[in-house]
């Protein structure tokens, strides 16, 4: 895949790591050169230097030939700009990140579905820590030819779990949604946009899911410790 990048944050920068790591071709563009300086030397990515929120700027990272664009500048209304011109000059999937909440409602009528509050999810996974529950300590316990695997729900997949179409022998265990914590015990159980779904799944059924889930926020992806 090829990802381009809005915003160098050490967040960004730690995910294009691991981007790079895995075989991916990863673009990054920034405002700041003395950011992009001192990652120069670090990462082996692409570097754009400019206001990743421009047209102009935005063509230079080749739209056509790219993935997703990932807008994680550090202004939640220069991500949002990014995400709009992104997905009209063609980028397949875009993510956008915000700060501020209040902003989600907009994005969603805007037809931003891929949506990234890291306090959010950061006050998800504390509280889980506090209540004794560790998704990627439970990750480390699956054994064998066993995986989990996780996505966010965009509008194409939005209604009744059984409407997903897993392969055979692989169902979803936990829904999350904003703060709560769903255990799926039926089916039916509606999906909505923006919830996160971790699945049960044999290892071989892996590929099939990350292809079927590439286009969504964080893309899909293996839980920490079974890649």
């Amino acid at each position: 895949m090829r990802i381009v990048f809005v915003g160098a944050s050490q967040t960004a920068v730690n995910a294009a790591r691991r981007l790079g790591e895995s075989g991916h071709e990863v673009v990054m563009i920034d405002e700041s050169r003395e950011r992009l300086t001192a990652i120069e030397g670090e990462l082996d990515v692409a570097l754009l230097h400019g206001d990743g929120s421009k047209p102009g700027l935005l063509r230079e990272a080749d739209p056509e030939h790219s993935d997703v664009l990932v807008a994680m500048s550090d202004s939640d209304q220069d991500n949002i700009i990014a995400s709009v011109v992104g997905r009209s000059l063609g980028f397949g999937t875009v993510v956008t990140k915000i700060e501020d909440e209040s902003l989600e409602p907009i994005c969603r009528e805007i037809g931003l579905d891929a949506v990234i509050v890291p306090a959010r999810a950061n006050a998800r996974r504390l509280a889980a820590l506090i209540e004794g529950r560790d998704d990627e300590a439970l990750s480390g316990m699956i054994r064998g030819d066993v995986r989990l695997f996780a996505f966010t729900v965009e509008k194409p997949d939005a209604g009744p779990i059984s409407g997903l179409g897993l392969p055979e022998g692989s169902r979803a265990v936990v829904v999350y949604r904003d703060e709560e914590t769903i255990v799926v015990d039926d089916d039916a159980l509606e999906l909505r946009p923006g919830d996160e779904v971790v699945i049960l799944a044999k290892a071989r059924h892996l590929e099939t899911l990350e292809r079927k889930w590439a286009h969504g926020a964080h893309s899909g992806r293996a839980l920490s410790g079974l890649e």
